[in-house]
């Protein structure tokens, strides 16, 4: 199945069952889940749409939506921010892993299967809040609080995943190899905010003066996916490179301009984004782990809502 057919059955499928949930009052992000079981290959439907396609595609939802999301945090924001909700933050993740490790040992689980389970519950998805929020028009202070909580999320992330890719390979890591990785990491954080506050709000005050709506939508969506990349190549997550330069963008003072240029493309990507997380569904497995399933969505519910409650006091 080739690219447009896949993009088709997509589009289509997420118009049509995103539709009927939103009359039944079930929230969007639901049909566009199921709307992936039924693209997806796992459903005795023969509308597979091609897994690669979908992927690449909603990588591309995750890159402009996060990208949005910096355009309402200008940098000195997000660090008035990170700095209250990063103390809440770490107690929420700390405490959902250690339940989490707690729970994949009750489970049956290997201890090193229950520290990833621990890792895996312990990081909001920032992609299904973020679209939450938009559908109940949630905003002011507690947007603020919860997208900075998420923040701080995404840079612990970020060192646990190097944390676990190293346990897992048996290579271990000492108190030296941590210190790295995080030297690394402010690096490159440090790099891309003082190199970007010098070029980028002015490239952007540029673009607006050019008065051409499509040279500025290009030029702000080729900022985004640099930063994108830049992040890729040094083995972070595209969406943390997609929100600083959006936060770069917004010093520029023109944010308000190139949401509403970016916000239809973000829209039909981040559709495309939730097709593909439900085309990751099995039933199956789902069926066979039922047990697994229910406890770690308990886990979720309850544990995040005390963690988070507490840390946020």
């Amino acid at each position: 199945m080739n690219a447009l057919t896949s993009l088709g059955l997509i589009l289509l499928f997420a118009l049509l069952i995103g539709h009927l949930v939103k009359f039944a009052r079930i929230p969007e992000v639901t049909g566009y889940l199921l709307a992936g079981m039924i693209v997806g290959p796992y459903l005795p439907i023969p509308l597979a749409a091609d897994e690669r396609v979908v992927r690449t595609l909603s990588e591309l939802g995750v890159i402009l939506l996060m990208f949005s999301l910096g355009l309402e945090f200008r940098i000195k924001r997000v660090g008035q921010i990170a700095a209250t909700s990063g103390l809440a933050a770490l107690l929420e993740t700390s405490f959902m892993m250690g339940l989490g490790y707690l729970v994949g040992l009750l489970l049956g689980f290997t201890p090193l299967e229950s520290v990833f389970t621990g890792a895996i519950v312990a990081i909001s998805s920032t992609t299904i809040i973020a679209k939450a929020f938009e559908e109940n028009a949630v905003q002011g202070r507690l947007r603020e609080i919860v997208f900075g909580m998420l923040i701080v999320e995404d840079l612990i992330a970020i060192i646990l995943l190097a944390l676990l890719t190293a346990i897992s390979s048996g290579a271990g890591l000492s108190a030296a190899g941590l210190g790295i990785i995080l030297i690394r990491l402010i690096t490159f954080l440090a790099g891309l905010l003082g190199f970007g506050i010098l070029i980028v709000p002015r490239f952007v005050r540029a673009l607006v003066r050019s008065e051409r709506s499509e040279t500025m939508l290009v030029g702000v969506i080729g900022l985004c996916f640099a930063a994108a990349y830049l992040a890729y190549t040094f083995g972070y997550s595209v969406a943390l490179g997609a929100f600083i330069m959006g936060s770069l963008v917004a010093e520029s003072g023109e944010s308000l301009r190139v949401e509403r240029l970016v916000h239809p493309v973000r829209d039909m990507f981040v559709a495309i984004f939730f097709v593909s997380v439900g085309s990751l569904i099995d039933p199956r497995v789902v069926a066979d782990h039922w047990v697994a399933v229910v406890a770690l969505s308990a886990l979720v519910i309850t544990g995040k809502t005390i963690a988070v409650t507490a840390g946020s006091f």
